[in-house]
């Protein structure tokens, strides 16, 4: 039996060598994370794995998929949820790029701590909003609700199978490989040729609205190796002569503790395609659909830490157009925003967590103090005094500005939007009853996992024999 902790480290290394096989730039972003991540390890020893062990960070992946109604959300969610993922966070990508994105997002992942630790595969999951008038007139809409319509995604023995592996948290071996065979099969890029002509008036909307709506079926769009150097490794694809993206996406690299999440990947790839003209002839084609991403996690952010993360992007995007021309490189934009950051944020993990900013698990100081002071009431007594000791929360989930800027980077258009008409509303709740499954507040899994942790603290400082 294959409990499904298994089957989603089984699924995440098989869909990691099936992109591999079929974007080899992937398979070379993973041989460059290893050898940073080694390099890393060298170099800074036990410190590197602060934020995870190595052998996590090496097999950490996050994919990304599209899809196009409600109905293929909730079919997503059934295969997510036979390998243990649950839905978290909601991203509204529409408004976050000046490039045309008519998408609303959810990220599958596991949640428990266990969990992540045994294998920590998450799955970006975008789903069209069809209904949004700014993007899709009414004879468009239309046209692409009936041609959503009359495809599958999701074959129904491999929806059978994944709700037998949620029911009963396992599938016997023959029927899990069975399982495994159907789902990285239904996220391969297929060969059927496309009706070059529907893409093509869906790509004058939005690449990602043809890329969803254009074609018979869904793929991995990428899928996202862990590094613990994201700057080297940027370094070193480049000299490799990958083409990357101009920036980083995410707080900027400084002296200060890392938080949340950096994002890059290399430019999406054309690739050769089959285009179906009107007359029923067939020709070869090229499309841009698939990149390459990259990311380095940091450490968890309270909703106090994130609004002043949020009030530091746009005093970076004031800066920088007041102070960089037209002619600068990216290069200026991290250097405005290193010196923000110096300024504002807090430059040590004791910082983060002194001023609530940060989410840390709290651990009682073995014989912390040898004088037999009573220790003080307050978290930031505590940790000054050195009777409790904080641990990191890794940040598991995205930003919508950076999964917007990356999709933005790796667009040749801009899309078209009617920014004078008034957008239909998406919201959790709209994906939740969408999926018939909540989405649940990465906050609130933050908390509990820092709350469970306080609620050990007074019987740990409990003076000995104290009842």
């Amino acid at each position: 039996m294959l409990g499904q902790w298994q089957l989603r480290a089984a699924f995440a290394a098989r869909l990691s060598r099936m992109y591999g096989r079929e974007v080899p730039a992937y398979a070379t972003l993973v041989d460059v994370s290893r050898e940073v991540n080694e390099d890393v390890l060298r170099a800074r020893g036990a410190d590197a794995e602060r934020l995870g062990t190595i052998s996590r960070v090496t097999a950490e992946r996050h994919g990304a998929i599209r899809v196009g109604t409600p109905e293929e959300l909730r079919q997503a969610a059934r295969v997510f949820g036979a390998l243990g993922m649950r839905p978290v966070g909601f991203y509204d990508l529409r408004e976050t790029a000046a490039s045309a994105l008519p998408i609303v997002s959810t990220a599958f992942r596991p949640v428990a701590e266990d969990e992540l630790a045994r294998s920590p595969f998450r799955v970006f999951t975008s789903l069209l909003t069809v209904s949004d008038p700014r993007f899709f007139d009414a004879d468009l809409r239309a046209r692409l609700t009936a041609f959503l319509a009359g495809r599958e995604l999701f074959g129904p023995e491999l929806l059978a199978l994944a709700d037998r592996a949620e029911a009963e948290r396992e599938l016997p071996d023959a029927d899990a490989e069975r399982f495994l065979e159907l789902a990285v099969r239904a996220f391969e890029l297929s060969t059927e040729p496309i009706d070059g002509q529907w893409y093509a008036a869906l790509e004058r909307v939005s690449a990602v609205a043809a890329d969803i709506g254009g074609v018979r079926s869904t793929h991995i769009n990428h899928l996202t190796p862990r590094v613990l150097d994201i700057d080297e490794l940027y370094r070193r694809m480049t000299e490799r002569g990958i083409e990357m993206i101009d920036t980083i996406q995410g707080p900027p690299r400084w002296t200060g503790p890392d938080v949340l999440l950096r994002q890059t990947s290399f430019r999406a790839l054309a690739e050769p395609r089959a285009l179906r003209a009107p007359d029923g002839s067939v020709s070869r084609g090229a499309l841009r659909v698939r990149f390459g991403e990259v990311e380095a996690r940091g450490i968890a952010l309270t909703r106090e830490g994130r609004a002043l993360y949020d009030r530091l992007l746009t005093l970076v995007d004031e800066q920088a157009a007041h102070h960089i021309t037209a002619d600068r490189t990216a290069a200026d934009r991290a250097a405005v925003a290193r010196s923000v950051w110096t300024r504002h944020f807090p430059p040590t993990e004791h910082g983060l967590a002194a001023a609530g900013l940060g989410f840390f698990t709290y651990h009682a100081v073995p014989d912390r103090p040898a004088d037999g002071s009573r220790p003080p009431t307050g978290l930031g007594g505590l940790l000054d005094g050195g009777w409790l000791r904080a641990e990191p929360i890794v940040y598991e989930d995205f930003l919508p500005r950076s999964a917007a800027g990356i999709f933005q980077s790796n667009l040749s258009e801009a899309g078209s939007r009617n920014s004078g008409r008034e957008g239909s509303a998406y919201d959790a709740d709209r994906l939740s009853g969408a999926m018939c499954r909540d989405v649940l507040d990465p906050f609130t899994l933050y908390e509990r996992q820092r709350d469970r942790s306080l609620a050990q603290i007074p019987r740990a400082l409990r003076p000995q024999g104290a009842s």
